[in-house]
C-alpha cells in the first residue's frame, strides 16, 4: 500500500490525474471544429473544458466509492490502487467529494446557458444522473454492460457536439462524425480496463462487455474501434497535404502496436497498455484538431 505524506496528495491520485486527457480531447476537437468555421469563443470553450474535467473527476471518485461498496475493488485488484479501498480518504469523505466535484461540474454548466439556448440544461442533467449512474443506483451502467455505451457518448459525442454547438449554435455532420470517431478510440480505455480485470469483475458479477462476450471480442472491439475511428476521419484527409497524412499512418501504426501489445499481455501488465491507450487517444485528438486547421 502506498503511504501519502498529505492528503492532498491523495485527492490528486483519487482524481486520477493521468485519464483526464481523455476528457480534454473532445472538447479540443470541438474547438478546433468551432475555429475552423470562424465561430471559436474563449469564454464558453473554457467553460467546456471545466465541465469536462470536473464531471470526469467526479466520475472517478463516485467510481472510487461506489466500486468500494459493491465489492469490485478488493485486495487482489490489477489497476492502480483506489483511495477508498487503500484507506487514504475515508468513504464518507469519498462522496462529500463527489457530490462537491459534481456540483462544481455543474455550475460551470450552467455558465454555459449565457452563450445557448436554455436546453442544453437537459444535457447538463444527463451528464450529471451518468456521472452518479455509472457505478452506483438500482440498475449500474457499467456494471450491465453499458460502459461501453456511455464512454462513446459522454466522451466523444456529447462532448465534441456540444463544444461545437455553445460556440457555433449549431450542429453539422462533421462534428457528429468526429465525435464518433474519438468516442470509439476512447472505448478502447474502458476495453483494456475490463480485459484486465475480467476474472475480478466476473467474480463481482460486475457485468462488462468482456465479461458477457469473453476476452477475445474485448482484442477484436479494440481493433475495430480503432479501424473505424480512423475510417471516420477520412473526410478531413482527402485534400490534406502528404506530411498530414504521414502522420495519420503513423499513428495507424502506433495503434497498431499498442493492440498488439494487448493482445500479448495480462494482468498488471496491460496497465502500460491502457496508459498507452489513453495515450493514442490524445494524440489522435490533437491530429483531429491539426487537421481540421489546416485543411
Amino acid at each position: 500500500m502506498v503511504k501519502y505524506k498529505s492528503r492532498t496528495r491523495a485527492w490528486i491520485e483519487a482524481a486520477r490525474p493521468r485519464t483526464l486527457a481523455a476528457s480534454f480531447s473532445p472538447v479540443l476537437v470541438g474547438c478546433a471544429l468551432a475555429y475552423r468555421d470562424g465561430m471559436f469563443r474563449l469564454v464558453p470553450a473554457l467553460l467546456c473544458v471545466c465541465v469536462a474535467l470536473l464531471a470526469q473527476i467526479a466520475s472517478n471518485f463516485a467510481n472510487d466509492y461506489f466500486d468500494f461498496k459493491s465489492g469490485a475493488d478488493n485486495p487482489d485488484r490489477l489497476g492502480p490502487e483506489r483511495a477508498v479501498a487503500s484507506g487514504w480518504i475515508t468513504p464518507r469523505a469519498m462522496l462529500r467529494g463527489t457530490f462537491i466535484t459534481l456540483g462544481a461540474a455543474c455550475l460551470c454548466g450552467c455558465c454555459l446557458l449565457f452563450f445557448a439556448s436554455w436546453e442544453l440544461i437537459f444535457v447538463g442533467i444527463t451528464i450529471a444522473i451518468c456521472v452518479l449512474a455509472y457505478s452506483a443506483g438500482p440498475f449500474p451502467l457499467a456494471y450491465n454492460g453499458l460502459g461501453d455505451v456511455c464512454v462513446v457518448l459522454f466522451y466523444g459525442i456529447i462532448p465534441v457536439c456540444f463544444t461545437y454547438y455553445v460556440q457555433a449554435l449549431s450542429f453539422s455532420l462533421l462534428s457528429f462524425l468526429l465525435s464518433l470517431a474519438l468516442g470509439l478510440l476512447s472505448t478502447n480505455i474502458l476495453i483494456v480496463n475490463n480485459y484486465r480485470d475480467y476474472e475480478q469483475d466476473k467474480a463481482a458479477r460486475k457485468r462488462t462487455t468482456i465479461v458477457l462476450f469473453g476476452r477475445t471480442f474485448g482484442v477484436v472491439a479494440y481493433l475495430l474501434n480503432g479501424l473505424l475511428a480512423i475510417l471516420l476521419a477520412l473526410p478531413l484527409l482527402v485534400m490534406a497535404p502528404s506530411w498530414l497524412v504521414g502522420l495519420f499512418a503513423a499513428f495507424g501504426a502506433l495503434f497498431f502496436v499498442t493492440w498488439q501489445e494487448m493482445r500479448r499481455c495480462r494482468g498488471r501488465a496491460l496497465n502500460r497498455t491502457l496508459g498507452r491507450t489513453a495515450r493514442n487517444v490524445f494524440l489522435f485528438a490533437v491530429l483531429l484538431s491539426i487537421a481540421l486547421l489546416f485543411v
